[in-house]
């Protein structure tokens, strides 16, 4: 196999001339910010980035352009295939040329600062960030206003950060894309730094150093055009197998499009047809799952390479009809208004099998037990108690041998050790918590409302200012400055569920402010009982919070209670 020495540069114009394009098996691009981020570290220090993989064919395949779209015509005939590197190659075309990227249909820059002033030598710090380990928009939002710790101190520290508010106007920070634009001239004049200044030079060499990443030299393999498809998708799975770059989703994909053509049109389009869900049913891989529990009655992908053509295409159809069922069945009956809020995406293909199984037809007897499953599996974490994989297999073969919903409660029952929740269940959990979302859920389906519009919770609101986030009752700062520690200050007993403006308006108040503007003024006591909160006036204060907690942890683990009795 022939290796060649790209550089950056080159790679780039390829994107730019589409020469360089995706086979049909590659998954979407996927990075966020902070990952070019690291890359862009990376490679300004010079350190090793891996290399890259292309396959060169002059075959008749189903291929998909970078989420960077090409700007001018090819200059020959040449064109590769980019079977490793796709989400370093894209985002360095990104940043290069100043280009947005498409991600989920959505066209973004990549918006990455440099630090002029960056200390010498070594990172001292680690900054990869890994994309589970994320925060929430409305995290974020929070932590800005109410952080305890000069965060413009700890970015000082970075040598490249992704931009934001708080950096934007500061001029020892430049866009990279400006550098790539821009003499170095330019730059340091729009950032207030004259000729005759000492830090002229330090900091144009630095933006030369930056410039030279455009320079830096990988190791483009290539595989021949003798290949076929399918060998090419095998040296696919393989590759990134041996280096867990992909899910088994991706590479179940891979496989299957090397004999199905289009296949990753068709699973693009089911996906459509869930609108707001249709990134979650992406990015789950619950389509390539269904179909290979369909076809295999378990869920690992590691058989699909011996299913026939023809199982394949009769499985996808099931899996279409299963999925459909399952999330309108999680939307009618138990008020799930967004999927992301599941502990697990596997939450949903016993539903969809079980629905396949028995033709739809569910009596009202089946479908109580099915949501008492689904409840008491979500809160519990069922599928997070072990190997996933395991634990979704022995359920899957509960319903394709037995087919009994009782059968499959008594097996959750066993595993989780409990039904019913306590104090305990509640205790110093956060956010990321199952019982934090199922206290939504809860929330969701009695009728809460927003404390100041009156609106019913729901993820489907219209517009910013009533999209639904979770509030700390009692401010973080607030909390912090009177010691408690952080385990008290974020637990789900002090969290309850508004829209984006009345989470502004409240701002950083403590209770006994706003509390009696939404009791007198707004909605009456009733608004703060629907969300379990105390209207005993001695628990609004800063020093009563630990009585607080004991009172709302009770009360979240008895509505849980009392709203699970519906399915027993």
């Amino acid at each position: 196999m022939p290796k060649v020495d790209i550089s950056i540069r080159e790679l780039v114009d390829k994107v730019e001339r589409a020469e360089l394009l995706l086979p049909e098996m590659q998954r979407r691009y996927v990075w966020p910010a902070t990952r070019v981020r690291d890359l862009l570290d990376s490679l300004y220090r010079g350190y090793p980035s891996g290399t890259i993989l292309v396959w060169e064919t002059d075959k008749e395949v189903e291929t998909r352009e970078l989420a960077v779209a090409p700007t001018r015509a090819p200059i020959g005939s040449q064109r590769y295939l980019l079977l490793d590197g796709q989400q370093r190659i894209t985002s360095l075309t990104a940043i290069l040329n100043g280009q947005p990227v498409t991600v989920r249909n959505r066209r973004r820059p990549i918006d990455i600062l440099f630090n002029v002033e960056h200390p010498e030598g070594a990172p001292t710090d680690i900054t990869e960030v890994d994309e589970e380990d994320i925060p929430e928009d409305i995290e974020e939002i929070e932590d800005e206003e109410t952080a305890s710790y000069d965060i413009q101190e700890e970015l000082r520290k970075r040598t490249f950060v992704v931009s934001s508010r708080a950096l934007i106007n500061n001029p020892t920070w430049v866009k990279v894309t400006d550098i790539f634009s821009k003499s170095d001239s330019e730059i340091l004049r729009a950032i207030g730094v004259k000729s005759e200044d000492p830090k002229w030079d330090k900091y144009a060499e630095r933006i030369q150093q930056v410039k030279k990443i455009a320079d830096y030299q990988y190791v483009m393999q290539v595989l021949d055009n003798t290949r076929s498809y399918e060998e090419v998708t095998e040296i696919f799975v393989r590759v990134n197998s041996l280096g867990i770059k992909l899910r088994g989703s991706d590479l179940a994909l891979a496989q299957i499009t090397s004999r199905w053509p289009g296949f990753m049109k068709k699973t693009e389009e089911l996906a459509e047809t869930f609108n707001l869900e249709k990134d979650f049913i992406i990015e789950s891989g619950l389509p390539i799952r269904l179909l290979v529990v369909f076809a295999t009655h378990q869920s690992r992908f590691k058989t699909i390479g011996r299913v026939s053509n023809a199982k394949l295409e009769e499985s996808w159809a099931l899996a279409i009809k299963g999925l459909q069922f399952a999330i309108n069945f999680l939307r009618s009956h138990a008020g799930i208004d967004h999927l992301s809020y599941l502990s697990s995406p596997f939450l949903i293909i016993p539903i969809a099998v079980y629905a396949v199984l028995k033709e739809e037809r569910l009596s009202a007897e089946e479908t109580n037990q099915l949501l008492k499953w689904f409840f008491y599996a979500h809160m519990r974490g069922h599928y997070s108690l072990g190997s996933s994989e395991t634990i979704l297999d022995q359920d899957l073969a509960i319903l394709f041998k037995s087919g009994k919903l009782s059968d499959l409660l008594q097996q959750l029952q066993l595993r989780v050790k409990k039904f019913g929740v306590d104090v305990d269940d509640i205790r110093y959990r956060g956010i990321r918590s199952p019982m934090f979302s199922m206290l939504y859920f809860v929330m969701h389906k009695v009728g809460a409302k927003d404390w100041f519009t009156g609106l019913p919770l729901s993820e489907e609101h219209i517009g910013h200012s009533h999209a639904i986030q979770y509030h700390h009752i009692f401010p973080k700062s607030l909390l912090q400055d009177a010691s408690y520690e952080k385990k008290e200050v974020n637990e789900i007993a002090n969290m309850a569920f508004i829209g984006g403006k009345t989470n502004r308006h409240i701002t950083n108040r403590p209770p006994k402010e706003y509390f009696p503007d939404v009791v007198t003024k707004q909605r009456g006591d009733e608004a703060l009982r629907q969300q379990l909160v105390p209207i005993d006036e001695k628990l609004w204060e800063i020093g009563e919070y630990p009585k607080f907690l004991d009172w709302r942890r009770a009360e979240i683990a008895w509505k849980i209670n009392e709203f699970m009795e519906q399915y027993k």
